[in-house]
Formats: structure tokens, C-alpha cells, sequence
């Protein structure tokens, strides 16, 4: 896969991705942070449903969602996405500033949209700062979203079940901020949205712009790993003439 193949769709997924989150900032602003209908339903479903093994489980995962496991997979996102240690070199640092600029930016939009989290005495864990966008949920996303991106780059046997199993965890933390009562859904959406636009835009940057022999290209059908070349040269036998078989050579 070529890089310009790659820059266009990701430039085009990152600008559907800011528009849409630009118009959810601007519902969210122009309520004043106030709750949407959805919002509160949402909230009072969990609150009716939160049994003590969910509420474990909940706690469970949406530990996760911050601190060192997003690195670490950020980081393991970057060994796999490059095919040589030089490649490694670069896509373990720019998974890990991806990740650390797009914190610093969310938190920068949190400060200026200064929506109230739902009422404290829902609280099942906890949770500081405004509310919009949630930060677990653009954190867990943004770290799902690079691990993704490598497993398709190194198209691995079982890449869709392995990829269905990290949506599901970034996908699942957000959820867990609603279930826990600290986030309005719609702040898990505009994390989510926040997190494919940031996505977006660095793919599309790295593809322009990053030099050819350092950006991880997904290999193409019937080209050997490069890992091949230390098995040592395949031997080749010529075609052998079934007119010779069973014949003994001269003395």
C-alpha cells in the first residue's frame, strides 16, 4: 500500500470526523452544557442497572483508559506498524507524541467548552475536571485507533478478530464513563469523534510527509518477510526428464 494511497482517505475521514465534532461542540455549547434528552436517559439506565459485578467490572476497565496502558500499547502499536528497526525507530516516538499532543489538545478544548459533569452523587469512581470531550474515552480511542492502524499495516493471520478486540476495548472504556457516572454520553461521543479526526490527520501527515524509507507499508501479495532473508537461499532443483528415470549411468 502506497503512502499517497493512504493520506487521501485518511484526510477525508479526519475532516467528517472534525466537522461532526465541531457540531457537537457547538449543541453542547449552545445549551449552556446542559444534558440532552439522550444524555439523561442514558444516565438513569445505569444508574438502575449497576450491580456489584458490573460495577467491578466497570471500575476494571475504565482503569485502563489513562496512565500507562495507553502507552504501552501506543508503543507496541509502533513495533508492529514498522517491518525493520530503523522504521521502529520513528513509528514507536510518533505513536507516543500522537497519543501525548492529542491529550494536550482535548484538554485545551475541555477548558474552553467547561461543561459540568452529571450530578456527583452518581458517581460510581473517580473523575476530575469538565466533562466535554471525555478524556479516558480520547485517550483509550486514540490508542485503539494506532494499534488498529498497525495490525492493518502488518496484515497478520487473524488481524479482524484482533482488531474487533481492540475496538471493543476503546469503544468499551468510553462506555464505562457513562455507566459510572461521571460523563454524559455525549461527552463519550465527542471523544470518540475527537480521536478519529486527531487519528486522521496525523495518518494523513506521516503519509505526505515522512521520508519513503520510513514509513510502514503493508506488504504486498507474494512478498517475502524480510525476516525470510536469514533462512538462507531456497535450493532449486531442475525438472527432472521422466525418460531418465530408471536408467543406471555408464560405468
Amino acid at each position: 500500500m502506497k503512502p499517497g494511497k493512504v493520506a487521501e482517505p485518511a484526510g477525508t475521514v479526519a475532516l467528517g470526523a472534525w466537522m461532526a465534532f465541531a457540531a457537537l461542540a457547538a449543541v453542547v455549547v449552545s445549551d449552556q452544557g446542559d444534558p440532552l434528552g439522550l444524555d439523561r436517559g442514558l444516565l438513569s439506565w445505569s444508574v438502575g442497572h449497576r450491580s456489584p459485578v458490573a460495577l467491578a467490572l466497570a471500575r476494571g476497565l475504565t482503569a485502563t483508559g489513562t496512565g500507562v496502558v495507553p502507552y504501552v500499547l501506543v508503543i507496541l502499536a509502533g513495533l508492529i506498524a514498522g517491518r525493520t528497526w530503523r522504521q521502529r525507530l520513528v513509528t514507536v516516538p510518533l505513536g507516543v507524541v500522537c497519543l501525548g499532543a492529542g491529550q494536550a489538545v482535548r484538554y485545551g478544548v475541555m477548558e474552553l467548552v467547561a461543561r459540568a459533569r452529571p450530578p456527583h452523587h452518581d458517581w460510581q469512581t473517580q473523575a476530575s475536571g469538565w466533562s466535554f470531550p471525555s478524556g479516558h474515552t480520547t485517550t483509550s480511542a486514540l490508542a485503539a485507533g494506532l494499534l488498529i492502524v498497525a495490525l492493518c499495516l502488518r496484515a497478520p493471520r487473524g488481524r479482524t478478530v484482533l482488531c474487533l478486540l481492540v475496538a471493543c476495548w476503546g469503544a468499551g472504556v468510553g462506555l464505562t464513563r457513562v455507566f459510572l457516572g461521571v460523563h454524559w454520553f455525549t461527552d463519550v461521543v465527542g471523544g470518540w469523534l475527537f480521536a478519529i479526526g486527531w487519528l486522521g490527520v496525523f495518518v494523513c501527515a506521516v503519509a505526505r510527509w515522512l521520508p519513503g524509507r520510513y514509513v510502514p507499508r503493508a506488504p504486498e501479495p507474494g512478498t517475502p518477510h524480510p525476516n525470510d532473508a536469514a533462512d538462507g537461499p531456497v535450493e532449486r532443483h531442475a525438472p527432472q526428464d521422466p525418460h531418465r528415470r530408471g536408467r543406471s549411468r555408464p560405468a
